[in-house]
């Protein structure tokens, strides 16, 4: 398996090679500059892709499942618009699981409350989802977890298990963070990318194309649009005799613990 520790491993034997035989005989420059440069790109797209599993194991869907079921998963919420998505998900008799931010929560408790009583499942989406959470150091990311979590258990009276990273992002801290917390990562194989694009018909297709059964499906629960989008999903799937169920159920985890 390609990992972090393994890639690295690979590089410094590689890099050390080279110095050692550049003891004996001249190595051009250039050759370091390239070897250090492929390590940078191959951590970069281990980083960002969070079904490679670089550096933290996460689930993004289930392979096995032979039947027409899959996962809906909504981030960065709650806002009003949750409101909107807890009424569509009820009317078409679908279970989600809400990655809740932690300034959010404290905005909108009331809205977590509804999540809750409507049978769905919350889990951790940090406590600030700073575009610099990636570079943050393992000890302020167990803190923002901790922080979240502690917001979400006035709800759930049982201990958050799952995590998402805010944009999928891993890192080294990440990893040493999620060692200390226990946290799951659940990533995910369907991404609507509704987070930047608003143009309907292009997400929804997006997400159309790419649905089998196991599939984890990403949307966000933070604007006017996404809304729209996932009443024509919900459509979609009760029109091809898809079932939407939680993550918990897809994946045979537990999102609590007592």
């Amino acid at each position: 398996m390609i990992t972090h520790k393994n890639i690295s491993l690979f590089f410094i034997f590689l890099l050390l090679l080279l110095f050692l035989l550049n003891l004996y005989m001249a190595i051009n420059f250039w050759w370091f500059v390239l070897i250090v440069l492929i390590w940078m790109g191959i951590n970069a797209f281990g980083s960002a892709r969070i079904s490679s599993n670089y550096h933290v194991k996460a689930f993004c869907n289930n392979p096995s499942e032979t039947e027409k079921k899959i996962a809906l998963t909504f981030d960065d919420g709650p806002s009003e618009f949750t409101l909107e998505v807890l009424e569509l998900l009820k009317k078409y008799n679908a279970k989600a699981t809400f990655f809740c931010i932690g300034k959010n929560i404290e905005t909108h408790p009331e809205i977590v409350k509804q999540i809750i009583a409507d049978g769905h499942l919350v889990g951790n989406h940090s406590y600030s989802h700073s575009r610099f959470f990636d570079f943050y150091h393992e000890d302020k990311i167990t803190d923002e977890l901790r922080k979240t979590d502690a917001l979400l258990e006035k709800f759930t009276s049982k201990k958050i298990n799952f995590f998402r990273p805010p944009y999928g992002v891993t890192t080294p801290s990440i990893s040493r963070a999620l060692k200390v917390t226990g946290h799951k990562v659940i990533g995910w194989n369907i991404r609507s990318l509704d987070g930047g694009l608003k143009n309907q018909d292009l997400i929804l297709s997006r997400i159309i194309k790419r649905i089998s059964p196991g599939g984890i499906v990403l949307l966000h629960d933070t604007a006017p649009h996404s809304v729209l989008v996932l009443e024509q999903f919900l459509q979609f799937l009760q029109q091809n005799n898809y079932k939407v169920i939680s993550v918990e159920e897809l994946l045979n985890l537990k999102a609590y613990e007592n």
